[in-house]
């Protein structure tokens, strides 16, 4: 998404991005190569969806368990735009941390993608952390 544009543009960590490989290389293991295209392209439009809105419906600010402005959303919150020609994923079961970038506010840092049965706590990034 270019910046020139006045979008958002989401910047993954290293985290994020060895989380998705990860969740990628087990959606093909598991379930093939066609299920591994259909969850990356849920990824992808929910991280389009959060650059488009980060604010935007479904998503939850993470006060509780983390520095103020940190959101999580889930992916399954994007299935209905993420269509394709095989279908949809049926049981996403990733969400993202995410959080807008104080200094220039164009920016979006994904801490991680995660599965929603992980412990977030456990797995916050540097500069996601309280008393950072």
């Amino acid at each position: 998404m270019p910046e020139e544009s006045g979008r958002l543009k989401a910047v993954l960590s290293p985290e994020a991005r060895r989380d998705i490989r990860e969740a990628l290389r087990w959606s093909e293991t598991k379930f093939g190569p066609d299920a591994r295209l259909r969850y990356e392209s849920l990824i992808v439009q929910a991280l389009r969806d959060i650059e488009s809105d980060p604010l935007r419906p479904g998503s939850s600010a993470r006060r509780d368990l983390t520095i103020e402005g940190v959101r999580t959303y889930h992916i399954g919150l994007s299935r209905d735009r993420a269509r394709t020609p095989t279908g949809v994923v049926h049981k996403p079961r990733h969400f993202i941390l995410y959080r807008r970038r104080e200094e220039d506010g164009k920016v979006i840092d994904i801490g991680r993608v995660l599965r929603d049965d992980r412990d977030l706590v456990r797995h916050l990034p540097v500069g996601f952390r309280l008393a950072e």
